[in-house]
């Protein structure tokens, strides 16, 4: 569960973890008054639940009131990733000598806690990873181990942080991993951690990712108005249907619907088109035993997706029943049409007969099935995956 960068710093300040001054507001109408408090030039910064802000100009600098309302009339127009910008944070511009990056995560295959830490912030972390491996400063822990003061010390002077600022660092170092444990967090993380030209250091932004399942611990995050939300960003108007409709759902960035038959078919089926050279436009579930209604509804959300290009269906029949795949299937055509090209399979439980209702509907209506490739047993789901993503080719 991500946190706005503002409610990141609320968590900082908490924890004695310097930051910026900053007002939140939700309307340009607000802006000037609240300039107006600061001295000199101001960061107008975009607050959404996604990375790559700066990247797509949700971060500006304005030199005074006018200027910050200008910006801010365009602020609240952009969508970033496709999310829309619905409040803005003011702070003063930082006078930046130096940039680090500091992070705190879990690394699941070990079970440890893991402090990630460079001297070369600013970027994402893994793009500095790749390119310059030797810039990561890594440092792992057990679940249950404290932070000593010597081991801040130690990530500090990795980092390179200059001998005058070692004490505030550790400090910083040291608060940021205890804010980790105290809330339950899967990821915190200052990018950049900036020295400023009165050499002091501060927060310059926050990402803070919460685990939604422990928020019944954190009853003070409800007070202070953070609830459960998305992981990544706000839900998307497919998400919030599928959400309503008690589908799981999520919308990736491909061009490929994934129409599956349970979550793990799904995770195989994706895996199979970023195999074959294609890129899933979702991921999503069906549930044990669903409803012919349930599958019509599965399918809407992919034909009223404008990035699909192709549909990829796969049913393996064991609780669920191939014949109710097709039913619903069938039931979303004459309902709604199809406006995208589709091909699918199914196998296990009555795939016989979900292909003969298929062919049923056919001879009734041609026209009916006229964007739809189905398949049995007999045909090898590699050969599906493959066909899907020469549909999506074909339809761009």
């Amino acid at each position: 569960m991500r946190l706005y960068e503002f409610e990141g710093k609320q968590l900082f300040r908490e924890f004695g973890i310097p930051v910026p001054q900053g007002r939140v507001v939700d309307s340009s109408d607000d802006i000037y008054e609240v300039v107006k408090g600061f001295k000199g030039p101001v960061a107008v910064k975009s607050q959404v639940l996604t990375g790559g802000r700066g990247k797509a100009g949700g971060i500006k600098i304005a030199s005074g009131p006018n200027e910050a309302k200008t910006v801010a009339d365009e602020l609240f127009k952009l969508k970033i990733k496709g999310y829309p910008v619905e409040k803005i944070l003011i702070e003063p511009a930082l006078d930046i000598v130096h940039e680090y990056y500091l992070g705190v995560t879990i690394d699941r295959a070990r079970y440890k806690i893991v402090v990630i830490a460079s001297k070369a912030g600013g970027v994402d972390i893994e793009e500095t990873a790749a390119k310059t491996p030797e810039k990561i400063v890594r440092r792992e822990f057990s679940i249950n181990e404290p932070m000593y003061s010597f081991d801040a010390l130690s990530i500090a002077k990795d980092m390179e942080i200059p001998q005058v600022l070692l004490k505030p660092a550790i400090a910083i170092i040291q608060r940021l991993f205890e804010l980790f444990k105290a809330y339950d967090a899967k990821l915190v993380e200052i990018n950049p951690l900036v020295i400023k030209g009165d050499d002091t250091l501060v927060a310059a932004d926050s990402r803070v990712s919460l685990d939604d399942d422990a928020m019944f611990r954190h009853p003070n995050l409800a007070k202070a108005g953070i609830e459960k939300r998305h992981e990544e960003g706000e839900l998307t108007e497919r998400e919030k249907q599928a959400t309503d409709w008690g589908i799981p759902y999520l919308d990736l960035d491909g061009n490929i619907g994934m129409f599956p038959g349970g979550a793990g078919f799904g995770i195989m089926g994706n895996d199979f088109i970023h195999h074959y050279g294609g890129k899933p436009a979702n991921f999503m579930d069906s549930g044990g035993g669903p409803s012919p209604e349930r599958i019509a509804k599965m399918l809407v959300l992919l034909d009223q997706n404008p990035n699909v290009k192709a549909i990829f269906g796969a049913r393996f029949g064991g609780i669920s029943r191939c014949d109710d795949f097709a039913k619903g299937v069938i039931m979303f055509l004459k309902e709604h049409g199809l406006s995208k090209p589709m091909v699918m399979r199914m196998t296990g439980n009555m795939w016989q007969e979900g292909v003969r209702l298929f062919e049923e509907a056919k001879k009734e209506d041609p026209r009916l099935m006229e964007k739809v490739e189905f398949h049995g047993i007999e045909t090898p789901i590699e050969e599906i995956s493959k066909r899907a993503v020469e549909l999506a080719w074909e339809a761009n």
